[in-house]
């Protein structure tokens, strides 16, 4: 299990032990955590598994993919830096302490 930290909007920390292999935003959606909504449930055909990638982290993680690029264009103020479908990021042991911020909300 990998340990990774979902900021709420109003600050609220979880910290969730995410099975590997399992996507980032499995790990938030089969843990209750609230900001995911995950409404496509993770074919990247929606943008409600948005969330910024707290900045210590981004370039630790793998490059977007073009269409998780595209389809960031319907998030919730997207940061061209920061945001990620989290449905697109696989949890492996490279990710273990990662953090990420929910947005205000999803689009």
């Amino acid at each position: 299990m990998i340990k990774i930290t979902y900021v709420e909007h109003n600050g609220r920390e979880h910290v969730i032990d995410v099975p590997r292999g399992a996507t980032v935003m499995e790990g938030a959606r089969d843990n209750g955590i609230p900001g995911i909504e995950a409404d496509c449930g993770g074919a990247c055909s929606c943008a409600t598994c948005h969330a910024y990638i707290d900045s210590n982290w981004v370039g630790k993680l793998p490059a977007k993919e073009a269409m998780e690029a595209d389809m960031l264009d319907f998030a919730y103020e997207p940061d061209p830096s920061r945001s990620r479908l989290t449905c697109q990021i696989k949890v492996n042991e490279a990710l273990e302490g990662l953090i990420l911020h929910m947005p205000e909300r999803q689009a």
